[in-house]
């Protein structure tokens, strides 16, 4: 089991040429999140604020974002959520759900910058008989849009 890490925020105009571990730096002049990967890897993690990307919430006290931020581009590959300035760690992903979320991302991004509605509900299917294990390399990942 990873270690709980507890997290400070800093509201910035601008973010930073030097990151600070365990800093979460937010600028809401450029709808940006930026922080040092959790696992302590050292690569620097860029969350975009959007409709489409991660959201921000605020209390007062401490900041949240959603969704999760999984490092896939990194060699780490850490998976995990900032709840209320700490890191709440999550099951590391196989590559097709990897696949799957990407897929899903860019259905995200063009169905809302299409302008249009969306005509169904989203599902992306992982797993396989109802288990999370890795597909065979010659095995493709599809998307499934099952309707309402």
């Amino acid at each position: 089991m990873k270690p709980e890490i507890k997290l400070k925020h800093e509201f910035v105009d601008y973010i930073p040429n030097e990151l600070k571990d365990g800093i979460i730096y937010v600028s809401i002049a450029f709808a940006t999140v930026v922080h040092k990967c959790c696992c302590g890897c050292g690569n620097e993690v860029v969350t975009p604020l959007s409709p489409t990307d991660w959201k921000l919430i605020y209390d007062g006290q401490s900041i949240s974002l959603n969704p999760s931020i999984g490092n896939w581009s990194f060699n780490c590959q850490s998976h995990y959520w900032i709840k209320r300035d700490r890191v709440v760690w999550a099951l590391r992903w196989f590559q097709e759900e990897i696949k799957a979320g990407r897929a899903y991302d860019a259905i995200a991004k063009n169905t809302y910058f299409s302008g249009s509605k969306p005509q169904s509900s989203l599902a992306i299917l992982v797993k396989k008989n109802g288990q999370r294990e890795p597909l065979a390399e010659a095995e493709e990942v599809s998307v499934l849009v099952m309707a309402k």
